[in-house]
């Protein structure tokens, strides 16, 4: 019997992909995770989604390594510098990473739902996981990410195991179709839980929620309503689960009204209102399209104190840009006009394609009807949605306050 050490498998090397101009290549040694697909001169013919690249330059020179994904527009997302490998010691280091900034940031006992880890903002593009509770939730944004969920599995579930995490899971299901949840590690999830914000519970409906199941980003923007809420009467549209509803009633708000078309949020919003020991029936939830509900309390004269508008994205991509802008001022132009004298109003945008300049023209003077409204904060997501400086498509919410 040999006395001679097992040889490790050699690793073979990663096909290589051509960019066309030097200059893509410099957005992405900026820090840019993305290779838009015209970007390529070639190298891409024959990938497999989730396979493992090696990006140069016209001229040669290594740029780094990412993971394919042929058929999308973003057709490689980059994960490392030079020639280094997106090996398992990578993807532990990089997880490991995104934990130890979630332990900084949280309290535990008081938090207990918050994104793990953020995709790009966490150098691993094109995952998502979120915490609530016992349960974990990935959602992969392209067949790319979809084809690595495991290696994610195997090098996440150790680290979230001891925070006492059971439930592993990723959520499938693209639009029209029904979400539904795939066990990765772990035991079977419920479809629902109750977690914790800052202390405040709120129920999570993870088999039929949106997105992992809420809308996380916005923690810390709730707090700040609830802190702007006391002794007004609150107007919530596009209320959803409520987040911010709830938030408000807890502020000392006199009383809040929450306008959302699906009635189905309304209950997991009146079910988050009794978690926190409050009376939902003191406060007011109505079924109905937001402008519609916008322009009959304009033409029987009720007004609002407080208003937050928190819509979906008016522009899931560029070509809707135009349309967007248009959707916005108008939208802003219906609340102004419901927005009591001396009021706050609340405004929202969770578009990539809408920067924060683009947003803010959506709410002057000529927006608002001449209502003499000034900006006084102007706020993003949480800090455990970290984004890369070069990478401003991260940084897509924005929430502005106008007194």
């Amino acid at each position: 019997m040999g006395t001679g050490t097992k040889a490790s498998p050699t690793r073979r090397e990663p096909r290589e992909v051509v960019l066309r101009q030097r200059s893509a290549a410099e957005r992405i040694q900026r820090g840019h995770p993305w290779i838009w697909r015209e970007a390529v001169a070639h190298g891409l013919d024959g990938a497999a989604p989730g396979e493992e690249v090696q990006v140069v330059a016209p001229d040669g020179t290594p740029i780094g390594r990412g993971i394919a994904d042929p058929d999308s527009t973003i057709a490689v997302r980059m994960w490392t510098a030079g020639r280094e490998p997106i090996d398992d010691a990578l993807w532990r280091t990089r997880a490991a990473r995104a934990c130890a900034l979630r332990e900084a940031l949280f309290d535990f006992d008081a938090t207990d739902a918050f994104r793990v880890l953020h995709g790009e903002g966490d150098r691993m593009p094109g995952l998502v996981v979120d915490r609530y509770g016992p349960v974990a939730v990935v959602r992969c944004d392209g067949q790319g990410a979809r084809a690595r969920v495991e290696a994610l599995a195997d090098a996440l579930w150790p680290e979230i195991e001891r925070w006492g995490v059971r439930s592993l899971v990723h959520r499938l299901g693209g639009k029209g179709e029904a979400p539904r949840l795939e066990r990765l590690r772990g035991e079977p999830p419920p479809d629902e839980l109750v977690v914790r914000e800052h202390g405040v519970p709120f129920a999570v409906d993870l088999a039929h929620g949106q997105k992992t199941g809420a809308f996380l980003d916005q923690r810390d923007n709730r707090v700040r309503v609830g802190e702007l809420a006391r002794g007004r009467r609150v107007l919530n549209l596009f209320s959803y689960t409520g987040g911010f509803s709830l938030h408000a009633a807890l502020g000392g708000a006199t009383r809040v009204t929450s306008v959302d078309i699906a009635s189905a949020a309304h209950a997991t919003a009146q079910a988050s209102f009794r978690e926190a020991s409050l009376d939902p029936s003191r406060h007011a939830f109505a079924t109905a399209d937001v402008r519609a509900f916008l322009d009959a309390a304009r033409a029987r004269g009720e007004t609002w104190d407080l208003i937050v508008s928190d819509p979906p994205s008016f522009a899931p991509s560029e070509r809707a840009l135009p349309k967007a802008l248009a959707a916005y001022r108008g939208l802003h132009g219906a609340c102004a006009s419901v927005l009591a004298d001396g009021g706050i109003f609340c405004a929202a945008s969770c578009s990539s394609h809408v920067d924060v300049t683009t947003f803010l023209s959506t709410l002057d003077d000529a927006a608002l009807a001449r209502r003499p409204l000034v900006v006084t904060e102007v706020r993003g997501a949480g800090p455990d949605h970290p984004t890369p400086p070069a990478f401003p498509e991260g940084r897509y919410l924005k929430f502005v306050v106008l007194r």
